[in-house]
């Protein structure tokens, strides 16, 4: 297994500082790398404190790149409908070659209502506009004089510069939510996986992963190349019963900002998006204690959570785990004092 940090701020202005969130993330970058962490990641969102301190992954990352030597460099994920593909492939690339290989990059459809409406997207449109934006920025990485013609973008011909540091382009992650299918779809693709385990039961997940690796194994891909992210919040302390009482709080404090940025789904359809009018009300039902039950998220003293990941290696797989450990705002010296004991008493025991 590998372990990683994902970045996901849930903090606004009346929170932290912008630049003081930047200044304590980056500084987590450092000690990710010294711990022995296999990769950083970070998201694109935007206006709400649901993970808007983080519009564009690919600057966070630049500077992380710059601070390190080894770790890899993860986007949970860019959103192709959100910007050009000759943009978006161009800056992916000039990344890639900064960390000297170093990224992979992660495609997602984004699911924000508020988030469409400021780009002046259709929801409806998202998973055409993400299989057009990926294969166009596949395509510009992979070739010279390129021409496209979608129903979304036309140009060329073109040869994209820098050309990726990894050729024939850097490694391809998917971000699949509650849909077999989108799952199915990328081992087809034989790209590798990010999901969120927490907001799907353990047979769905069960079902998706080997819907994906099925999928990815008859398509006649390389062995091993099917990679799977999984998200959990993370809080660790010697204390069980601390670490539990602070879990919690940091629980309810993701929760409500999320409820803000879901907030539009309670008067919103789209056909794409099946099932997500009933996501405010799924937020407002959580259930912190059954969360921790079922193995939903990282909380506890470094035994209990050593336990927690075998039963989950058990259920899934031997996976890469990305852990959400800032998310819910607590202080950076809670921060780095999970990273630390996470990095010196529980990965260990994976390795």
């Amino acid at each position: 297994m590998e372990f990683g940090i994902n970045f996901f701020p849930t903090v606004g202005p009346d929170d932290k500082p912008a630049d003081q969130y930047f200044d304590e993330a980056l500084r987590l970058v450092e000690l990710a790398e010294e711990l022995g962490y296999d990769h950083i990641k970070t998201v694109e969102h935007y206006f709400f404190k649901y993970g808007g301190y983080s519009p564009d992954p690919v600057t966070f990352l630049a500077a992380a790149a710059a601070r390190t030597s080894r770790i890899k460099l993860v986007t949970g994920a860019v959103i192709p409908a959100f910007t050009h593909p000759l943009k978006l492939a161009g800056k992916l690339a000039m990344l890639d070659n900064i960390s000297k290989g170093r990224l992979q990059v992660g495609f997602g459809r984004a699911f924000l209502p508020d988030e469409f409406d400021a780009f002046e997207l259709a929801m409806d449109e998202s998973r055409p506009r993400f299989v057009d934006g990926l294969k166009a920025c596949q395509k510009l990485w992979a070739e010279e004089n390129v021409v496209w013609d979608s129903e979304f973008y036309k140009f060329g011909p073109v040869t994209l510069l820098p050309r990726p540091y990894q050729r024939p382009h850097p490694r391809i992650l998917v971000a699949a939510a509650i849909t077999p299918s989108s799952c199915e779809q990328a081992g087809r693709d034989g790209h590798g996986l990010l999901l969120v385990p927490s907001i799907s039961k353990r047979e769905k997940v069960q079902e998706m992963l080997t819907l994906y690796r099925k999928a990815y194994a008859e398509a006649g891909h390389p062995a091993g190349g099917d990679e799977v992210h999984l998200s959990y919040g993370c809080y660790l302390a010697e204390d069980a019963a601390e670490a539990k009482a602070k879990g919690r709080e940091y629980n309810q404090r993701t929760n409500a900002v999320m409820i803000d940025a879901v907030a539009a789904w309670g008067t919103r359809r789209s056909e794409g998006y099946q099932g997500y009018e009933e996501i405010v009300d799924k937020v407002k039902r959580s259930d912190f204690d059954k969360t921790l039950a079922e193995n939903k998220t990282l909380v506890g003293s470094p035994e209990e959570i050593t336990e927690r990941l075998r039963t989950i290696r058990e259920w899934y797989g031997d996976v890469t785990i990305s852990l959400q450990m800032i998310s819910g705002n607590p202080s950076f010296e809670e921060t780095t004092r999970t990273a630390r004991l996470f990095a010196e008493q529980v990965i260990p025991n994976f390795r």
